[in-house]
């Protein structure tokens, strides 16, 4: 008899479909530190303070504003992150398993950086760039409550594409691509890296492990991806700035630091969220791999 095949290689539904409901739960349950985060960063309107502190931004508004405010652009973050994170993981799966050594099933670190490099520019023109660009304008016009453009995601779409053309949507794509590629290069490049090591090392492989190796590539990701990610929230409020004109916007109020704000709160969520995206994602690729295995056999 010949031997089984490799089951090293993810199946691409597999990872379709484990990568978009991980990317929905994530979303879900972090959503409030991605709207203090995107608060803080915006540009203060004359005559209101702009907090440095977003726990101070999150008190806040939950004052003036509600709990559910927090949650404003939540369903347009929610839809996107589950179409970005399916296209995601299929994506770099897919890239993964051309470029990985077809022995060990393994990347070089570069390989891994590449493979997510790659990916994010794919996720970004597909799906992260117009999400992102609805989130941020719905975030940033929820700020003055008496003067609310936007009813809710779609009317904000059909706003915009009717005000500006559906290149409106496309607004910042360009720093939304770097950050999308710069953040899948590392997130899943460095996860990739420490999932090779935890094998290399024996660790045991279970949802501990996932959640750990999870948090570790969210602490990375933040720090090496901040400044693109603030330059793209100025790019996309509700008023949109071209690329340079976002930078030197962020320069002219904060300095240099001011690229690195709103750090605390992105930390805050990205070290959950990564431990929650890829413990989600390994459970829910192990759930599916069973089922498909068990469908096969029965067929």
């Amino acid at each position: 008899m010949s031997p089984p095949s490799s089951s090293k290689n993810a199946d691409p539904l597999v990872s379709f479909i484990a990568g978009g409901i991980a990317g929905g739960v994530e979303a879900t349950v972090t959503y409030p530190f991605e709207f203090a985060k995107t608060r803080v960063q915006l540009r203060a309107e004359r005559g209101q303070e702009s907090p440095k502190n977003p726990f101070r931004v999150v008190a806040q508004v939950i004052r003036k504003e509600g709990f559910r405010s927090l949650y404003t652009g939540c369903t347009t973050l929610i839809v996107g992150t589950i179409a970005k994170d399916s296209i995601r993981f299929l994506a770099f799966e897919s890239i993964k398993n051309a470029f990985s050594d077809p022995v060990t099933h393994t990347l070089s670190p570069i390989r891994s950086l590449a493979a997510g490099l790659a990916s994010g520019v794919v996720v970004s023109t597909f799906a992260v760039t117009p999400t992102e660009r609805i989130k941020t304008a719905l975030i940033d016009d929820a700020r003055n409550p008496t003067e609310r453009r936007f009813k809710g995601p779609l009317h904000a779409t059909r706003l915009l594409i009717a005000e500006h053309g559906p290149l409106a949507l496309y607004r910042g794509y360009i720093t939304t691509t770097l950050k999308s590629a710069g953040t899948t290069s590392v997130r899943l490049g460095s996860y990739n890296i420490l999932k090779d090591l935890s094998k290399q090392y024996d660790l045991p492989q279970n949802s501990g492990t996932d959640f750990v190796k999870g948090m570790c590539a969210g602490i990375i990701t933040t720090y090496a991806t901040q400044p693109i990610d603030t330059v793209k929230t100025r790019a996309q409020s509700v008023k949109g700035m071209g690329a340079i004109e976002a930078m030197q916007s962020v320069w002219q109020d904060y300095g240099i630091r001011g690229f690195w704000r709103g750090t605390t709160m992105r930390l805050g969520r990205t070290i959950f969220a990564g431990g929650i995206l890829f413990t989600v994602y390994e459970e829910m690729s192990r759930v599916l791999n069973i089922a498909m295995g068990k469908r096969e056999a029965i067929t």
